[in-house]
């Protein structure tokens, strides 16, 4: 009797990642990864988790800029 292979995590969930972050920015990250790996175990592959799963990962990438120490370099026009 063969088990069935549950399916393998979407290849989006490596934008996820955030070991390489400093520590800020991985607080920042992580509930986001979190999420999203729940997601991913409580829905259906299919194009509306795909949908949910970018939108969170703009969303990630947001926060995470907004989370950035200001630029001190920059210069205003």
């Amino acid at each position: 009797m063969s088990h069935p292979v549950p399916p393998s995590p979407p290849p989006i969930l490596r934008y996820f990642r955030y070991d390489h972050l400093p520590p800020l920015l991985a607080a920042v990250a992580a509930p986001f990864a979190d999420l999203a790996t729940s997601l991913t175990g409580a829905l259906l592959p299919g194009p509306e988790l795909s949908v949910a799963l970018r939108k969170l990962l703009e969303s990630k990438d947001a926060a995470v800029r907004a989370a950035l120490p200001p630029d001190t370099t920059a210069q205003e026009d």
